[in-house]
């Protein structure tokens, strides 16, 4: 009883939004290329919704069996498979870290030159080279080259500190600054307190 009212229930919604859209397209609306307006969709849309009839043996939508499986010819050998490309075979396939470990240190007993320790990688004059313009690159940092550099930089004489002033001393930490400001606040406040109250 209660789907039987249910069904009039849509139908009757139904109806009263299609008539009222069936009285407002008689205002002209585009139709997008589809030769009907949005109206005509809504309602084709609606009732293809609420539309209780089975799907027409003749539908849109052509389902077909399956076709079965292509077997090889009888006695004919079948290819081998391909080789994957990510396994350790493959010549680019990463080192793990114990394998690179395993292989510098075979590397390293296997030497025949001690006095290159510049790595596996780098030359000794190569490793010095690099140094040098590490060296480079920290003075530069500091701003410890000899003249002006850049235009930003102040004039030499600027930079000379005075014979009284405390040069490359970097003073007190933050932390130790805080750790002192909180035990100043908290001898202000009568020390610790366990409970709150």
């Amino acid at each position: 009883m209660n789907r039987v009212a249910s069904i009039r229930t849509v139908c009757a919604l139904v109806g009263g939004v299609s008539m009222t859209l069936v009285l407002g397209g008689c205002v002209s609306s585009p139709t997008y290329g589809t030769h009907k307006t949005a109206n005509q969709h809504l309602i084709d849309g609606l009732t293809s919704m609420v539309s209780i009839a089975p799907p027409k043996k003749d539908s849109e939508v052509a389902y077909k069996p399956r076709t079965g499986l292509v077997d090889p010819p009888e006695g004919a050998p079948l290819p081998p498979p391909q080789t994957s490309l990510a396994s350790k075979e493959n010549p680019q396939w990463p080192e793990s870290p114990e394998e690179t470990r395993a292989r510098l240190i075979s590397e390293a007993d296997n030497d025949t030159n001690p006095t290159d320790r510049g790595g596996p990688l780098t030359t000794a004059a190569e490793s010095s080279e690099q140094f040098q313009k590490f060296r480079e690159a920290r003075a530069n940092q500091k701003a410890a080259y000899e003249g002006r550099r850049y235009l930003s930089d102040p004039p030499v004489e600027y930079r000379v500190p005075a014979d009284t002033a405390p040069a490359d001393e970097l003073g007190e930490t933050e932390f130790k600054k805080e750790q002192r400001r909180k035990a100043a606040a908290r001898k202000e406040k009568g020390g610790f307190k366990i409970w709150p109250f």
